[in-house]
């Protein structure tokens, strides 16, 4: 698993790829509050587009960057998930807390 992040005005983007689980999940966070804090950005993307597998992991990883970000008001949008992906963001409930956009 991987993280590409990007900063584009108050956009900060993270592009994740290879498989998310609970082995790869702390690196990624890491990265991802480590842009957010520099960039105090109004908006965090994270793009699921090149993520092949997800487990729970996932899920606590929006979840931990949502807390983050409700305490400056900023907007998380998820994007690029596949079906399957989808399919367990929405049962989880994540569309109650993050723009959620399929693939």
């Amino acid at each position: 698993m991987s993280v590409e992040i990007r900063t584009n005005g108050e956009t900060v983007t993270a592009y994740l790829s290879g498989e998310l689980d609970h082995h790869s999940a702390k690196e990624m966070r890491e990265a991802i509050d480590n842009a957010v804090e520099l960039n105090m950005p109004s908006r965090l993307v994270l793009n699921f587009k090149n993520v092949s597998f997800m487990d729970s992991s996932g899920i606590g990883l929006v979840m931990g960057r949502y807390r983050i970000l409700s305490r400056t008001g900023a907007e998380l949008n998820i994007t690029g998930t596949s079906p399957q992906i989808y399919k367990v963001m929405k049962l989880a409930g994540i569309e109650r807390l993050a723009k959620l956009e399929e693939q």
